[in-house]
Formats: C-alpha cells, structure tokens, sequence
C-alpha cells in the first residue's frame, strides 16, 4: 500500500509561520534565550501559545529554526560575491573579507529591522558554546570557505590564526552595527557607517597577526 503523499503547507499556514519567526527573531534578539518566552513571542505574532509550538517546536527548537532561517540567504550571497571576485583574478585580502562583511551590513541598514535583529542573534549563538552546534550548522561551512581563500592568500599562515581572525573580524562586524551610538557619544559627528574603514581595520589586524607569528 503506497503510503499518503503529505500535503504541502497552505499559504495561511506559511504565513503564520513566518510571522512567528519574525516575532521570534525580535524576541530572542531583544531579551536573549533565556529572557524570551513562547508566550511574548506568541503575543507579538498575533496567535495562540499552541500554534508557535506547532510551528516552532520547543524554545530551544524554536531558537535554532529563527537563526537557521536567514543563514542560507546570508551565506547564498557571500559566496555568489566571492567567485564573483575571485572571476576577475587573485584577490586581495581586503577583497575577501569585503565579500564576507559587506553583505551582512548592507541587509541590517537596508533590509528592515529584522535583519539587524538577526545580527544580534548571531551574536548570541557566538557567545554562548551551547550553541555550537547552530553555529556549526548555519555558519561555519561560510566560515571556513573565506578562511581558507584566506590561507591561499597567505600559506605560509598557521591556520588557527587566520581562524582567529575570521572570529575577530565577525565581531567587529556586529560591533560595527550595534554599536555606532558609542562612537556618536564619543565623537558627535562622526561617520561611524564606512564599512570600507570596517575592511581595513579587520585585514590590518589579520596581516598584523600573521607578522608578529613570524617573529
């Protein structure tokens, strides 16, 4: 007997996931894992308690599916940038790590709150090694794609340094976006939106790392 072929989803069950998701996003992202509830995410999205668990599982499921939503688009879009620069020959370091770092600023200034919430997740997911396997799963196939067109660069490197600084350079990237208050408090006036100047204060650093190593 041919077992039943499982109905696909329906528009309104698609968007009702999908609302829970953004609820769950702003939740987690606003008050961490520990601070959010199901029922503040259920109250944001507009549905019952009993539909994000149908959706989202858990709360522990619920937070995995919430990073793992935008990590493919993210990671989609970095690698497209990378061949696309590797295409026109050798590139730089600066060139590298501006594929990596500059489609993430440009989604948190220009794609709406969610996608700069969703920065403060990663944060979460990077501070915290309960998370690891998230992180394994969403992010480090990317990572590990630009460290090692890195190391190409740079083969004489030893390779848990250039990994150090590939973390380094993701938390300068998220500083970058969480934090420009701090350099406007510091220095009213100042432009603390250059992702160019973002590039080269992450390749100065790696290029420093790999120089003190040598001596």
């Amino acid at each position: 007997m041919e077992k039943q072929r499982k109905r696909a989803p329906s528009a309104r069950s698609l968007e009702t996931r999908a609302r829970i998701l953004d609820a769950a996003e702003m939740v987690f992202a606003e008050r961490g894992f520990e601070g959010a509830s199901i029922r503040d995410i259920a109250a944001m999205a507009g549905v019952q308690v009993g539909l994000v668990h149908h959706h989202g599982g858990g709360k522990e499921e619920l937070f995995h599916k919430t990073v793992a939503r935008r990590a493919d688009e993210l990671a989609r879009i970095r690698i497209e940038g990378l061949e696309a620069l590797k295409a026109q020959g050798r590139p730089s370091l600066r060139g590298v790590l501006d594929c990596f770092i500059r489609p993430y600023v440009t989604l948190a200034q220009e794609g709406g709150a969610h996608w700069l919430a969703y920065g403060r997740l990663v944060a979460h997911v990077s501070a915290d090694v309960r998370w690891r396997e998230i992180a394994a799963e969403c992010f480090d196939p990317t990572a590990q794609r630009f460290i090692a067109e890195i190391a190409a660069l740079y083969p004489d490197a030893d390779a848990q340094l250039l990994a150090t600084g590939q973390v380094y350079s993701v938390a300068a990237m998220l500083a970058f976006l969480n934090t420009g208050w701090r350099v406007q408090a510091l220095s009213p006036g100042a432009d603390a939106a250059q992702v160019e100047l973002l590039v080269e204060y992450c390749a100065a650093g790696i290029e420093a790392m790999i120089a003190a190593d040598k001596r």
